[in-house]
């Protein structure tokens, strides 16, 4: 049963919010909201990282409860905490819903533990006592926890299940929106550790109120973490001492742009049919006043702009020392076979270690994957792959590498070096770097990566 905007069961509790701490209350102005028929949630409030649900059992609550629950799953909206954990599901192949869930409570309690005018949940965990309790570190204050640890980083620290095959795995991190309800996940095959049963025993009675996030595409999900990153920030900088966040958080979503789409944007850029003047053909405002002013005048001649005929040229360099893996070449050879259809664009592939290996010359839309064949295995040394792509005359070149050797040729031309997440520290000699997300077994896309 969906509500009219601010007339569900929750209004009342965020017009507390908004009066209390205008900045940070009026973040659950953001978020969605709708009261739904039956109480069967799990929890009174509920949300799926977009849009909270209210239960009929929300309306019984004591105000101030009302309003912790409230505040509680707008700070699980505005952290992207549902969406977090599908993104976490990809890289790790199996994450368990209820601890994460417990992760991300814990989090959140702790940001509104120092208000009065909220009431959370009896027995509600924390990060402090997560800290104190599963984890060795009885020194943890709540701002300093809130300083340190964000959710990804404490459930990978709490979640010690063991066993269960790696088929099994990834059919949990598949599933990824039911509970698990015991110490034995059904269809993995895998038990909690010390750390994982203590969590589930510290949160008994709590419930979960994070349901399955809708998929983003990854520009999509590096703006909305963006955006909510700024809210995050300037709600704060306006509450001040009355803040709903306590300090800083690292748990606040960190926008990364995903690594393809930074690779399509360059290359797209470079490999542009740029527009060139032709004193053969007139401009078409010329045409239009057929030479003249207004007044009968001649006008001077004016060329025309056409569209440069060349097909632009990209070269992909490929270090043959062993350091690129097939399922990450796969990745990236599916991305420039993408952006040479949409380009145009010719691709010559040169392969090689300390020496050319092979050279390839590809038409426009042809995949590329089937070229890059691995035949080296000596040392890298990147100039003579440089002097060979400079005699095919590119418009840009990319470098699949770790750039771990030397280039004693520098281009004329554009070149960007890609490098796998273990490199994401070595300088290039020149030019620019682009760093690749990580990919899970399977073949699943990553958690993008910035360069």
């Amino acid at each position: 049963m969906a509500s009219e905007p601010y007339t569900h069961r929750g209004t009342a509790a965020i017009r507390v919010m908004v009066e209390q701490a205008p900045g940070t209350g009026g973040l659950a102005l953001w978020a969605h909201h709708q009261d739904v028929a039956a109480d069967d949630l799990g929890a009174p409030v509920v949300n799926d990282g977009r849009t909270l649900y209210y239960a009929p059992a929300f309306a019984g609550l004591p105000r101030a409860q009302q309003v912790g629950w409230v505040a509680h799953e707008v700070l699980h909206v505005a952290l992207r905490h549902a969406q977090r954990r599908e993104a976490l599901a990809g890289v790790l192949g199996d994450v368990d819903p209820a601890l994460f869930n417990h992760c991300a409570d814990a989090l959140v309690n702790t940001t509104l533990g120092h208000l009065e005018w909220l009431e959370l949940p009896a027995g509600a965990v924390t990060l402090e006592r997560v800290l104190s309790e599963v984890l060795p570190d009885d020194a943890a204050t709540p701002e300093r926890a809130l300083l340190e640890w964000d959710v990804e980083r404490l459930y990978r620290a709490v979640d010690d299940r063991r066993g269960g095959s790696s088929e099994d795995r990834g059919r949990a991190g598949q599933q990824g929106g039911a509970a698990s309800s015991g110490r034995r996940e059904e269809g993995t095959g895998r038990s909690d550790g010390p750390r994982a049963a203590r969590l589930r025993q510290l949160a008994a009675g709590a419930g979960t109120d994070l349901l399955p996030a809708e998929g983003e595409v990854p520009e999509v999900a590096a703006e909305q973490a963006r955006a909510w990153s700024e809210r995050l920030l300037r709600a704060h900088a306006d509450d001040g001492a009355f803040s709903m966040l306590r300090g800083l958080l690292a748990d606040r979503p960190t926008p990364r742009t995903p690594w393809e789409h930074i690779l399509r944007t360059r290359l797209a850029r470079g490999l542009a049919r740029l527009p060139e003047r032709s004193w053969s053909r007139p401009a078409r405002s010329w045409l239009a006043n057929r030479g003249r002013t207004a007044g009968g005048r001649r006008m001077p001649w004016e060329p025309g702009v056409v569209t440069a005929r060349r097909v632009p040229r990209l070269a992909l360099l490929v270090d043959a020392s062993g350091s690129i893996d097939d399922a990450l070449l796969e990745r990236f050879a599916s991305e420039l076979t993408a952006i040479t259809r949409r380009s145009e664009a010719q691709l010559v592939v040169i392969v090689g270690d300390d020496r050319v290996r092979r050279v390839v010359h590809l038409a426009p839309g042809d995949s590329p994957r089937a070229e890059l064949t691995f035949h080296g295995g000596g040392g890298t040394d990147f100039t003579p792959l440089l002097e060979e792509a400079d005699r095919h005359g590119p418009d840009q070149a990319v470098v699949l590498t770790d750039l771990q050797g030397p280039a004693r040729f520098r281009p004329p031309w554009p070149l960007l070096w890609v490098v796998p997440p273990a490199w994401a520290d070595a300088e290039p000699p020149w030019g620019e770097r682009l760093v690749l997300a990580d990919v899970p077994a399977g073949g699943a896309s990553a958690a993008a990566a910035a360069p």
